[in-house]
């Protein structure tokens, strides 16, 4: 074991909270300890004082540890600022000339969609997805793209019971289990899609863009009336949509197909 003690606190605690953001999977304390060649009950005494602060959640029947939504907010803070808009503010302009949709940058704070950029084509669906505008995560294919790249614990964490899913229309997954299920099918297709369950009228399809650590920081999406749609429209928007989140995912250093 090494000389611990002269590790700062502040130290120990980012090099804790970049081991559990690495971990695919929530870890035990243990894990940890080893990881960081740190005394467990350091580690232990660490993971209560964040456990406090809602940077990390405890899974007790499986005695593991992962991030919390409070590591969630501090990211889209992160996220929120210029940077990001200026890298993609490009990219969504040419997405919406060259498909006619309303398209957005979105990212996740806590269980809501943030919208920070929006291009609107001169005959564009009216949304409500204004920039500033915040949205139930679950109901938008933007928020769900970014919690279907989202660890389990994570979800957990953002939807612990039935009063934590919003309703708009009447439509879209309840419950965590119903909302488990959508994830799965998305992340297993590679991008999200609503249809009416924000806007009535309106479909929505999404997809991720990873930062270098591959982790899955902003969405694109791209809406339109559910008037003007023919069979195979969504999956053919879905693959532009892809596409520009991808070039995203490239100038933000990530790894991109």
């Amino acid at each position: 074991m090494g000389d611990s003690s002269r590790i700062p606190a502040a130290t120990r605690t980012v090099a804790l909270l970049r081991e559990l953001a690495r971990s695919p999977r929530p870890v035990t304390a243990t894990t940890v300890a080893r990881a960081l060649d740190l005394p467990r009950s350091t580690v232990y005494h660490l993971l209560a004082v964040l456990e406090r602060e809602g940077l990390v959640v405890h899974l007790p029947e499986e005695r593991r540890w992962g991030l919390g939504v409070g590591a969630f907010e501090i990211g889209s803070a992160y996220l929120r600022h210029d940077g990001l808009s200026r890298l993609a503010g490009h990219l969504l302009r040419d997405l919406a000339t060259t498909t006619g949709a309303t398209t957005h940058l979105g990212v996740l704070d806590g269980r809501d969609t943030l919208y920070l950029l929006k291009e609107q084509p001169a005959r564009g669906a009216a949304l409500v997805t204004e920039v500033g505008v915040r949205l139930p995560a679950h109901l938008t294919a933007s928020g769900r793209s970014l919690l279907a790249a989202a660890s389990r614990a994570q979800v957990t964490a953002l939807y612990p019971d039935a009063a934590a899913f919003g309703d708009r229309t009447g439509r879209g997954p309840r419950t965590r289990a119903a909302l488990r299920r959508v994830l799965d099918e998305e992340a297993a297709r590679g991008w999200s899609h609503e249809d009416g369950e924000v806007t009535a009228g309106v479909w929505s399809v999404a997809a991720v863009a990873r930062d270098h650590t591959g982790r899955a920081v902003a969405s694109i999406g791209a809406s339109h009336r559910a008037s003007d749609a023919r069979p195979g429209d969504a999956t053919h928007l879905a693959e532009d949509v892809v596409a520009t989140a991808d070039r995203l995912t490239g100038r933000l250093g990530g790894p991109t197909t």
